[in-house]
């Protein structure tokens, strides 16, 4: 099972070398997850010789433009393709009805005089917190993660703790700096993937890098960073992580070499 960084960036990223943090977890079946579905992913999908033809699971975190702003597209790509099926959409029970009725309806709410719903274009599987659903062999926990938050309400990003084989990885998705709250997902991770935030100016709705230095030394020694803006990045492996991601890297999730199996498979990228 393979972890495709279709791109590592933020948000606000611009450029032809790097996307939006989405992902796509590869099964040996062939079955491809896409992790979250931002507004560039038929960029991020064609520069690895990918399209909607190869998304057959979407699992989205959270509702920000970068994360679900690529839905429309591969809504509308699959069904009008008469190749493709609908894609299974996973989605937490909180967020599946604001995703339909504050986000896709507007543009995909009637097609040809017909009026549609969430299902017309996905097959949608309503997944809870903290309780693990199957995926193609693996066993795939979303956690809540607070992302961003007011006196008055709290928007959580759903990351995904992922266990094939015996092997834990952790993906946190967008997430704040908490240290205490993802301890347990920390401990229990042969793999991180940590949101990170870089740069001189704190949105304080995501981990900043001088924050996550701050972590323990054997969290840091199996954490990757991803979600990173454009330009310089500070040497995250002399700080004791494993990296910064970068766009098209991929990762093997098994035990095959060791406690931490994460190979970079993508020619001329390495570990």
């Amino acid at each position: 099972m393979q972890l495709l960084f279709l791109g590592s960036g933020s948000a606000h990223t611009v450029g032809a070398d790097n996307f939006h943090s989405n992902m796509m977890l590869i099964a040996d079946s062939g079955r491809r997850l896409l992790i979250d579905c931002g507004s560039d992913v038929r960029w991020s999908l064609a520069k690895q010789g990918l399209s909607h033809l190869d998304v057959t699971d979407i699992y989205i975190s959270h509702l920000h433009a970068d994360h679900i702003g690529g839905l429309e597209y591969v809504g509308f790509q699959t069904k009008f393709d008469p190749r493709c099926e609908r894609p299974r959409l996973f989605v937490e029970e909180s967020l599946a009805a604001p995703l339909w009725n504050r986000s896709l309806r507007g543009g995909m709410g009637v097609i040809s005089g017909t009026e549609t719903e969430l299902d017309t274009f996905f097959d949608v599987r309503i997944v809870a917190a903290n309780k693990p659903f199957e995926w193609e062999g693996a066993r795939l926990e979303p956690v809540p993660a607070v992302h961003v938050s007011s006196p008055r309400a709290t928007v959580y990003s759903y990351g995904l703790l992922i266990e094939r084989d015996g092997h834990r990885t952790f993906l946190t998705t967008d997430t704040q700096f908490t240290p205490g709250r993802l301890a347990a997902c920390y401990a229990s991770a042969d793999l991180i993937f940590h949101d990170c935030e870089t740069g001189p100016a704190r949105t304080g709705i995501h981990s900043h890098y001088d924050d996550l230095v701050q972590l323990p030394t054997a969290v840091r020694a199996k954490t990757w960073l991803y979600g990173h803006r454009p330009g310089p990045l500070p040497d995250a492996a002399a700080a004791g992580f494993r990296g910064f991601v970068r766009a098209g890297q991929s990762f093997a999730l098994n035990l095959k070499r060791g406690p931490v199996e994460e190979t970079a498979i993508r020619t001329g990228l390495s570990t």
